[in-house]
């Protein structure tokens, strides 16, 4: 889809990871197209099928103007969204929701944000359409974000985000991570700023909401601490955690000696030599730890992507063309 001449440079991509939508995905393109013709430039449209089984890429292939990528089976939000940005091709980078509750209409007022030197603006649901379960554990999200990473955003897991292409440069999604971007770019030193957004209420469908991504959530909420705090020099973690419990190890022997030799008590009445010994080994294995540890953030191999990828296809005005693609 292009609204200048294709010769043109994409200026703007608009990218929708989608599972199980059906009877939404079409109503959304149309309002995404009609918002995205109004700003004057060249876009594209990518839809990231998450191995749907309700018939929503049947919708999607009778769409026109858009490309198309499925998985071979289903691997996530993070994966999908993943898998879409590295395909796009804009300037700048649009990612929401394929539920309907994100409102297309926002984009143009993050697009305005954006222009005020932010380097990623993020949408708050500021009046959330969702159940009461949702909205508290979204608050009880909010408040461990907080006190965890000390995140200034209202709203992490709104999926209504604009980016520039350069902020994911060398940038890998992985877990449900997709929740965090805002804090992993601020991380590497981007501005990243927020408007409040318009949220609708789910019409066709069901929620992919459930506990599971809650723990989830929770866990990669401490993965993005250790980046925050230690991703350049985690033998500082390591090392440190196995420095103190060696000294306390070291403190327990001088006191088993001290008790020994001028308070000549039985050892073999206290675990004081047992437990000195073995924090002292522990904090020697910590130590080491956090070298090997040091060792593979500074060689893993970030390129290799954790999802397959089955179909991508590119929609024209009159037909469709299947694209071979390594990802």
């Amino acid at each position: 889809m292009e609204a200048k001449k294709s010769n043109e440079e994409i200026e703007y991509s608009v990218i929708i990871p989608v599972f199980n939508e059906k009877g939404n995905v079409l109503i959304l393109f149309d309002e995404i197209k009609a918002v995205m013709q109004s700003l004057g430039k060249r876009y594209e449209v990518i839809f990231v099928d998450d191995h749907s089984t309700d018939g929503t890429f049947d919708d999607l292939l009778s769409l026109k103007g858009v490309t198309l990528m499925r998985f071979r089976k289903n691997f996530g939000q993070s994966a999908a969204l993943d898998c879409g940005i590295k395909h796009a091709k804009g300037k700048i980078i649009i990612t929401m929701d394929g539920d309907l509750q994100n409102d297309p209409k926002d984009i143009i007022p993050l697009l305005k944000k954006l222009d005020k030197g932010y380097d990623a603006v993020s949408g708050w649901r500021h009046n959330r359409k969702d159940s009461f379960s949702k909205k508290l554990f979204s608050k009880i999200s909010r408040y461990l974000r907080n006190f965890v990473i000390r995140d200034h955003l209202h709203d992490s897991g709104c999926s209504l985000k604009a980016y520039k292409k350069e902020c994911f440069k060398d940038f890998n999604l992985r877990g449900e991570m997709h929740r965090y971007i805002a804090e992993l770019l601020a991380i590497k030193g981007f501005r990243i700023g927020e408007i409040k957004v318009n949220h609708r209420e789910r019409v066709n469908g069901k929620t992919k909401y459930d506990f599971k991504r809650v723990i989830k959530g929770f866990l990669d909420l401490f993965l993005v601490w250790f980046w925050q705090k230690y991703s350049s020099r985690p033998l500082h973690l390591f090392g440190t955690v196995g420095v103190m419990i060696s000294i306390i190890g070291f403190i327990a022997l001088i006191f088993s000696f001290y008790l020994k030799i001028f308070r000549h008590v039985d050892l073999s009445d206290t675990f004081l030599p047992t437990m000195g010994i073995f924090m002292i080994l522990i904090g020697i294995q910590m130590f080491i730890a956090g070298i090997m540890t040091d060792l593979l953030v500074r060689t893993h191999n970030r390129s290799r992507a954790q999802y397959s990828v089955a179909d991508v296809i590119k929609l024209e005005e009159d037909n469709y063309e299947n694209i071979d693609v390594e990802l």
